[in-house]
């Protein structure tokens, strides 16, 4: 499922006037001065840690259609977290469960089913996105079809929350022309794509191991001519996806 591309300095010196006033009594009359004694100020409380627990899975194996779009599970007052296990390492992402919801719960949901164990960063492009998530990239004999799969059913894009990709390490749901056209397929930013602001969904941050997101093999580079396969290129894996939550 490709997404789609919404293609002096003056410096002023004023006069310094000095004067001096002395008031001098004598000695004897002088009354004594009394320093203020010091406020008491209190440190300000320092805001508690959030720690994260792992959320369990759902299944033991990898379960890769579902009928319908999962109903609404997360609680969006707390904090999510998303552990992508790739082959050159992990990448940590803060999920933005109250700026995206929908996209974040979706996200949890498929995790926690193993639905992204084994599937490839199938479309990486130099100075643009990483792309996953499409179930059929789990399977080297369906190559051609690759960017092409999703869950089993479609949802609407979250685009009016002020979120954009106006960063590296941005991760965005995936869609075809449609804006109803979400499944299970995300990417993330490896340049900032301001451009895709406003016509894809922002469900995430990366906060760790933005170099591993560095060094996923470029499948495809843009050209004169279009999008064109970097011949040879080996998709990496992602070996799944833990989903961590606030307590």
């Amino acid at each position: 499922m490709p997404f789609h591309s919404l293609n002096g300095r003056s410096l002023t010196c004023a006069a310094l006037l000095g004067a001096a006033l002395s008031a001098c009594a004598p000695a004897a009359t002088r009354a004594p001065v009394t320093a203020p004694a010091p406020v008491a100020t209190s440190a300000p409380t320092p805001a508690p840690a959030v720690s994260f627990e792992a959320m369990p899975f759902l299944s033991e194996t990898p379960v890769r259609s579902f009928a319908s779009a999962p109903a609404m599970t997360i609680d969006p007052a707390r904090s999510y977290r998303a552990v992508l296990k790739t082959d050159r390492g992990d990448i940590t992402v803060d999920l933005n469960a109250k700026g995206s919801p929908v996209a974040v719960n979706n996200f949890v949901f498929l995790a926690r089913h193993r639905f992204y164990d084994g599937t490839r960063f199938h479309r990486v492009i130099e100075g643009f996105m990483a792309q996953g998530g499409d179930p059929l990239s789990a399977d080297t004999a369906r190559r051609s079809a690759w960017g092409t799969g999703g869950p089993g059913y479609q949802f609407a894009a979250e685009v009016s929350n002020g979120l954009r990709f106006d960063r590296v390490g941005v991760l965005g749901m995936a869609r075809s022309q449609s804006l109803t056209s979400q499944g299970s397929q995300f990417f993330i930013t490896v340049a900032p794509a301001d451009f895709l602001s406003g016509g894809y969904t922002v469900f995430g941050q990366v906060i760790g191991g933005q170099n591993v997101l560095a060094s996923l093999t470029r499948t495809a580079r843009s050209t004169a001519q279009g999008e064109q396969a970097i011949p040879g290129a080996a998709a990496d894996t992602l070996i799944g996806v833990q989903i961590l939550e606030s307590r």
